[in-house]
Formats: C-alpha cells, structure tokens, sequence
C-alpha cells in the first residue's frame, strides 16, 4: 500500500512551527528588556565594580608619583569625601614623599548592601588587601574591611564615604 505524499503539508507544518517559536522568543525577550530586575540587577553589578576599583584606587600610592595617585583619589570621589581629601591633598602629599611609602590595595570581596537606583546612592562593603613597601624595610600586608557610601554622578558611581570597620573581638 502506497503512503499518503505528505511533503508540502510536512513543510508547512514545520515553517508555521519555526514562526510560532520565533514569535514566543521574541516576545520573551522583548519582556525582559524592559525587566525592571534585569535593569536592577545591572545597577547593582556597576556599584559592585566601581566600588571595588575606587576602594582599591583609595587604598594603593606610589611613593614616586603621589600627585597622580592623590589626583586619582580626588577623581574617585564626590561629595563630603572629595571635599575632605581636596583639603588635605598638600598634608597629605608631603607625608608621603617625605615616607618614601607606597600602598598597593586590592579588594579581596565585597558586596553592595543598598542600592537606591531612583536617588543614585549605594552602600558598599568590602576586604581589602593592602601591600605596605615602606622607602626602606621589609613590606608588609594589612587586611582591612570597609563600608563604602557611593553616589552616582554624571553616569558614573562615585565614593562619597569610606569608613573603616573595625574587625570585631569574639
């Protein structure tokens, strides 16, 4: 017995399943554009990597170029941080080149623990690992822990407050 050419219908069938897929995709993906969890979740992971880069930055001077390294502080913050540092940016300078020391942080981890997409303020906090090469003697490595207030300007996230927190005694 002869079977039934079922090759157009096969086909048709097929395309109009392709279509049916491509369209339910599309629409899937057209949601989560617009996904105000997805928008967040971006927020947040742009707190996390200007927070950690700007602890570090604020954390590491090289005893041979402290003016770049303090400029860089000043352009890593806004607000009341960047006010104090702007004001003791020359005391500051000059004990460091009269040291000789440099610092090398690097944030170890962190994680945001607010985030206020709609006012432009985060809170950060963070470990970090800082090398300590004094001018002359052997370098030593401290490890911090700090909580980070970060707010957004012009586009970017900066630090507005850097607090140390103290490790606690059990």
């Amino acid at each position: 017995m002869k079977r039934p050419d079922r090759g157009p219908l096969a086909w048709a069938a097929a395309w109009t399943a392709a279509a049916v897929l491509l369209a339910v995709s599309g629409w899937i993906y057209a949601g989560t554009r617009g996904d105000g969890a997805l928008r967040y979740g971006k927020a947040r992971d742009a707190v996390l990597a200007a927070g950690q880069r700007e602890i570090a930055r604020l954390n590491t001077v090289d005893g041979g170029h402290v003016d770049r390294d303090l400029d860089g502080w000043l352009d890593a913050t806004t607000g009341p941080l960047h006010e104090q540092l702007s004001r003791s940016h020359t005391a500051d300078a000059g004990s460091l080149l009269a040291s000789g020391t440099s610092t090398s942080g690097s944030v170890t981890d962190a994680a945001v623990t607010e985030l206020d997409t709609r006012a432009g303020t985060a809170r950060v906090i963070a470990t970090v690992q800082v090398r300590v090469t004094p001018a002359a003697g052997t370098a030593t490595t401290d490890r911090k822990r700090f909580e980070a207030t970060l707010s957004r300007t012009g586009g970017a996230w900066k630090l507005t407050a850097l607090t140390a927190v103290p490790v606690g005694t059990s």
